[in-house]
């Protein structure tokens, strides 16, 4: 069973019972959040974190990120997350002056325990208890106070909460070899790359010679083989990890194209 209540996406209270499931970070909002129990891998590039209760988190928008949520030691899968958007951020810096700090830290960020955050996340926690969840009035004076707590504890947040550029053109197969796994729509693969859906293709064409179906299908068989070859993993436990949206359409696609079945794999030597 779950459950998201939000006004209108900016502050989710969401309390889930399923043992394990998937929810990928790829929109144009900071994400802001606090675990309350249950346990979350967050993958992000090459990059994993280990998310436990207590702990905090910040993640830039169009930072490409897929968590793994879970219920752990009986409790279920319970945050406070504040999607912070760029909207509120212009009107907030309409009248506060960023302070620009050179920082080279990419990915998320992880906060320890200070009493403002305790403070902070703690005043939303009674809104679990409402039907209808947070009220519009107090969703506006809670992102601002959200943005202040983080600019308090975070003397660089500036450079991420300041800056409101698209993302530029990059090397797109550095990209692509990179973020394969995420899975969302070419546009938006496109879009993190600084194209057009249209150019995005031709290029993409120009650097692997196939299309972006065929090579992200290949790429994700191959990420999911290894990890059941390898690393001895269960099928149901690595397909959303590999870009696969259920089990069955994954099992139809890996065998099909290695000619036997996941569970098969787990008793063969790598290919």
């Amino acid at each position: 069973m779950s459950s998201y209540w939000t006004l209108p996406q900016e502050i989710m209270l969401p309390c889930i019972q399923d043992k394990y499931f998937q929810h990928e970070v790829i929109s144009g909002d900071h994400s802001f959040g606090h675990l309350i129990s249950g346990e979350v891998k967050a993958n992000i590039g090459d990059q994993t974190h280990i998310l436990k209760p207590g702990d905090t988190w910040f993640v830039p928008r169009n930072q490409l990120a897929t968590f793994f949520k879970s219920s752990k030691d009986g409790q279920p899968y319970k945050s406070v997350t504040i999607c912070i958007r760029v909207e509120r951020l212009k009107e907030y810096y309409s009248r506060h002056e960023p302070v620009i700090v050179a920082d080279q830290h990419h990915g998320i960020r992880q906060y320890e325990a200070h009493p403002l955050l305790e403070s902070f996340f703690g005043s939303l926690l009674p809104y679990f208890d409402l039907e209808e969840g947070v009220p519009p009035a107090i969703v506006s004076v809670k992102i601002e106070e959200a943005i202040t707590v983080l600019r308090t504890l975070d003397k660089t947040i500036d450079r991420w909460l300041a800056n409101f550029s698209e993302p530029g053109k990059l090397d797109l197969a550095d990209f692509m070899e990179k973020n394969f796994m995420f899975n969302m729509p070419l546009q938006r693969f496109a879009y993190f790359t600084g194209r057009s859906l249209t150019t995005f293709k031709t290029d993409f064409k120009k650097a692997f010679q196939v299309s972006p179906q065929r090579w992200l299908t290949q790429k994700r068989l191959e990420l999911a083989h290894y990890h059941l070859s390898e690393k001895k993993r269960r099928p149901a436990d690595i397909y959303l990890e590999a870009g696969f949206e259920n089990l069955s359409h994954f099992s139809f696609a890996f065998k099909k194209h290695f000619g036997y079945s996941p569970v098969e794999a787990t008793t063969r030597n790598a290919f």
